[in-house]
């Protein structure tokens, strides 16, 4: 085994054994653990804030794009918010030990299932710093250890924060490295967790296609935070301001998340005033259209959008615009072209509306609402540690009952069986 393996399989040993100290403790214990993180974040504010800059500074100098580093970028609304969400966490009831159904049997057997941590969760990530607080506190409260490895581009942030983690643990009575940070970023990382089924028990991994690939024949379940491409249909009958509010939303808010607006798609009847009145508003963010040729005539700003740009995740001030001729194409395109995670209708239709909701298949349908609310702390779970595309387990925003299995408590009085 190479140095590295060596040093990795070490900290894992160390997280299995924090998870069985994790998977007993108290709610008030781990509560503790969490507004002590709370007020180390607010406490240490100036010194996250200086790592990230520094952080933020070495992106733009190696050339990342303004969304990348908006993504990195940490200030002090987002720190504040990130402690807020830690708050809220340690509100919310602790998962562990809720006894989700009950029955017995014929024979005097009394079956419960009750919830249960899924033991050592791993979640790997790249250039935003706040899932590192996230899966930190998420996974903890539902008894779990986390092992952590974030990108290089945010690499001193993610020290800053997992040495205010580590203390917080500590100071509650719980083992330290019951939130392990790797600080390695290379690749090699990646290939070791996923041949340890042995210490790690569920890989959560939030990035593109590069991770994607990395991850490829992993022996640990992989429960992914891939791929965003979230669409947004105007229908004929929508009121148009409020659906002119949704889109700028939708795509403007934050272009650089996974919950941003990447396809619209607007009924031909509405297309022609609908997209003007929304240009403007888009036009003014330095929103770059790229549109069928329906689109195009409408605008004649907007360039010919091209098949790879239907599928394409910008995570920029980009957006793909194409005028459908019924509801019908609408729901064919989004489910061809989708990623699964968040699309949304706007409409005064309830006919529509509810054919809508139940003809996509993403993990979470939009009505009259905006995709960027596609988000764990939104949903009330006070944080996330990604939104699941995948089917099996969880899907969508990842909250404490998705960092849970559960098993089966069997009672009974001398029962066998014959």
């Amino acid at each position: 085994m190479t140095e590295l393996e060596n040093a990795l399989e070490e900290a894992l040993r160390q997280a299995r054994e924090a998870a069985r100290t994790l998977a007993l403790a108290t709610g008030s214990a781990k509560d503790k653990a969490l507004l002590l993180l709370r007020d180390g974040l607010l406490q240490n504010k100036e010194r996250i804030l200086a790592a990230n800059a520094f952080d933020c500074e070495q992106a733009k100098a190696s050339g990342r794009t303004s969304a990348f580093v908006d993504r990195l970028k940490l200030d002090s609304a987002r720190l504040e918010a990130m402690a807020r969400g830690v708050e809220q966490v340690a509100m919310l009831p602790d998962p562990v030990g809720e006894v989700i159904a009950g029955w017995r049997r014929p024979n005097g057997l009394e079956i419960i299932q009750v919830r249960v941590p899924l033991g050592v969760v791993a979640v790997i990530y790249e250039s935003r710093p706040n899932v590192t607080v996230d899966a930190a506190c998420l996974g903890m409260k539902a008894g779990n250890a986390v092992v952590l490895r974030g990108g290089s581009d945010a690499i001193r942030t993610n020290r800053e924060l997992a040495s205010i983690i580590s203390s917080s643990l500590a100071g509650a009575g719980l083992p330290s490295c019951g939130v392990t940070f790797i600080d390695q970023t290379s690749r090699e990382v990646i290939q070791v967790l996923k041949r340890r089924s042995d210490l790690v028990d569920l890989i959560i991994p939030r990035g593109g296609s590069e991770l994607k690939q990395a991850l490829a024949g992993s022996a640990v379940p992989v429960l992914p935070h891939f791929d965003g491409i979230c669409h947004t249909y105007v229908d004929r009958s929508a009121d148009l301001k409020m659906a002119e509010e949704i889109c700028v939303n939708a795509k403007c808010s934050r272009p650089s998340v996974c919950n941003a607006m990447e396809n619209l798609l607007v009924h031909r009847d509405i297309a022609r005033p609908f997209l003007r009145a929304l240009d403007l508003r888009l036009e003014a963010f330095g929103v770059e259209v790229r549109g069928c040729e329906r689109t195009c005539e409408i605008l004649p700003r907007a360039v010919p959008a091209t098949d790879e740009d239907w599928r394409t995740e910008y995570l920029d001030l980009v957006l793909a615009v194409k005028v459908v001729d019924s509801l019908d194409e609408a729901l064919s395109f989004i489910n061809r072209h989708s990623s699964g995670l968040a699309d949304a209708i706007v409409t005064n239709d309830l006919a529509a509306a509810e054919r809508f909701s139940r003809e996509i298949d993403s993990a979470a349908v939009f009505i009259n609402a905006s995709t960027r609310f596609t988000d764990g702390f939104e949903f009330g779970f006070g944080a996330e540690t990604g939104i699941s595309t995948h089917r099996l387990h969880a899907r969508g925003p990842m909250g404490l009952r998705e960092l849970t299995t559960y098993k089966y408590v069997v009672r009974g009085s001398g029962q066998v069986r014959l």
